[in-house]
């Protein structure tokens, strides 16, 4: 699966093969791979050769690793955010906009490399809610729960607020416990969902 498929069948921070990549794509894909795998530690020397660049080019393309980092979580949130949300011409159904979400978690966590969620060990790694990279996972995170807010209210939940805490908790910790081989979330994220959503008077 690519990403110039249907946006539910992307995987998950998967560049785009079909055209000639520029050293700075290659640097970013590399990023992306690494970062994810092997944590933000990961050193420039590693991501210079799988780029296939050097150094100097690096610094050439980007300020310091920590703005390397940033464009990274940038670049693979454009597939992540194709993978989990649905489809423009996806159900108009509140509750089945929600769950679609962690449908498509449950797909991901199928996957053989998964580890979690990028942007949540982003933040866990880093401690710093001020760095470049934090800066950019809070805000993708955010984008998420914006999402459930809007299908809650949409939906007229008792509290969009509380419904949207609850599936980002849901979300952290099933991506986490998938992450790290805990649990392959089978049936279990999709119907916790569930419970939480009927829970708030959604139901359709």
């Amino acid at each position: 699966m690519t990403v110039d498929k249907a946006a539910s069948d992307v995987v998950p921070g998967t560049p785009d093969a079909t055209a000639k990549p520029s050293p700075r794509e290659r640097l970013l894909d590399a990023a992306v791979d690494l970062f994810y795998r092997d944590g933000v530690s990961v050193g420039s020397n590693a991501l210079c050769k799988s780029a296939g660049i050097s150094k100097k080019s690096m610094y050439q393309l980007f300020d310091s690793k920590d703005d390397l980092l940033a464009a990274a979580l940038d670049r693979r949130a454009r597939a992540d955010t194709a993978f989990l949300l649905p489809p423009p011409d996806f159900s108009s159904s509140p509750r089945a906009r929600l769950l679609y979400v962690f449908g498509q978690l449950e797909k991901f966590a199928q996957s053989s490399d998964y580890m979690g969620c990028a942007y949540l060990a982003t933040q866990v790694e880093l401690k710093d809610s001020a760095h470049p990279a934090s800066l950019v996972a809070a805000r993708i995170k955010q984008y998420l729960e914006d999402f459930f807010r809007t299908e809650a209210e949409r939906a007229h939940a008792t509290d969009p607020d509380f419904l949207t805490r609850q599936l980002a908790i849901l979300y952290d910790g099933a991506s986490t416990r998938a992450g790290i081989g805990a649990d392959d979330l089978q049936g279990l994220a999709v119907t916790t969902a569930e419970i939480l959503i009927q829970a708030a008077g959604i139901t359709d």
